[in-house]
């Protein structure tokens, strides 16, 4: 039976056509906002989604309206044939923007498949650029690699390029102007995302520093101009310096919140569609995928995540609220 191309409006008539799709929980990084504080929490290899199982759920989203995906982790690339499977994704008609978290360190070696796959957006998670914060942050020693990918995205012409930092309040918050300096050499995007306490971390407990701190201290290297939104932007409000050849952006998902204009879905590593973030909502769509059912009562999921999904996240996030780490959920 063919599905009714329906689209996803929730209650509140937001248009719901972005679905970010985690394809693992591995990473090979441990940074301190991501990962739990007991030593592992990876789903058992028989609970991931296989790759087919993934694309099916996208070919369904695309009939139901969906048309920007952004692929995420854990780490993406860390999982065997994530380039082979993007090139599949690369394919499907449909799709107007596809785009990939990553956090850089083993993009040198796959850059020419992403791109030939047709992955025009990369954004590559950067938090500090001195080398031992990095490896704090992390736990790995890797800013070397980090920042040899983001420079082979560069060259092979990705863009944008956005460099995600997450701010974290007596960690990095005193590198906030040099890494919006980057804007000035690179026509890269530097998005500020303020920390959300998710789940029991390292950091849950760490005060978040919010959108006009962040701001002020940016702006110690000039004034920022604003920068006209465009069709297939997300929730970051955009600036420029002025001669600067890159961007400035600011995610205050925290103080600020965007719930209003939301029209995400999540597609978690172990089949779960999550309509929001910040909310501990979801459906399981892994299960009857396995048991068999057709497309439509698939698809019948997808309203079912749609009919569930909140005004708005608490405006006091509670990390004991949210079930779930940001490598699992994909955040």
């Amino acid at each position: 039976m063919e599905i009714s191309p329906t689209p996803l409006i929730d209650r509140y008539k937001r248009h719901l056509n972005y679905l970010r799709v985690s394809i693992t929980d591995r990473c090979n990084l441990r940074c301190l906002y991501c990962t739990p504080t007991a030593t592992s929490c990876k789903l058992a290899h028989k609970e991931i989604l296989r790759y087919e199982e993934i694309l099916r759920i996208i070919r369904i989203g695309i009939r139901l309206g969906i048309t920007k995906i952004r692929i995420t982790g854990g780490e993406p690339l860390a999982r065997k044939g994530c380039c082979a499977f993007l090139e599949t994704l690369g394919s499907l008609p449909g799709l107007t923007d596809i785009s990939l978290t990553t956090n850089g360190v083993l993009l040198p070696q796959y850059i020419d498949r992403i791109a030939a796959a047709g992955i025009k957006r990369l954004n590559i998670s950067l938090d500090t650029l001195d080398r031992k914060k990095y490896s704090e942050i992390t736990g790995v020693d890797a800013f070397n690699q980090s920042w040899q990918g983001l420079e082979a995205a560069y060259q092979k012409g990705i863009n944008p390029v956005k460099i995600n930092v997450v701010v974290l309040n007596g960690i990095n918050d005193d590198e906030l102007a040099d890494l919006a300096a980057l804007s000035f050499k690179y026509p890269f995007h530097i998005r500020f995302i303020e920390y959300m306490p998710i789940s029991r971390t390292r950091l849950c407990d760490t005060e978040p520093l919010l959108y006009p701190e962040i701001r002020s201290r940016v702006e110690k290297l000039g004034q920022l101009y604003p920068v006209a939104r465009q069709a297939q932007d997300g929730p970051a409000r955009r600036y420029k310096f002025k001669g600067a050849i890159g961007e400035i952006g600011f995610i205050s998902a925290v103080s600020q919140h965007f719930c209003n204009t939301c029209n995400r879905l999540r597609l978690t590593a172990d089949g779960r569609i999550r309509s929001c973030l910040l909310a501990d909502i979801h459906e399981d769509i892994k299960t009857p995928l396995r048991s068999g059912l057709l497309d439509t009562d698939l698809a019948g999921v997808f309203f079912k995540a749609v009919a569930r999904k909140p005004f708005q996240h608490a405006a006091k996030l509670d990390p004991a609220a949210v079930n779930g780490y940001m490598m699992n959920i994909g955040g």
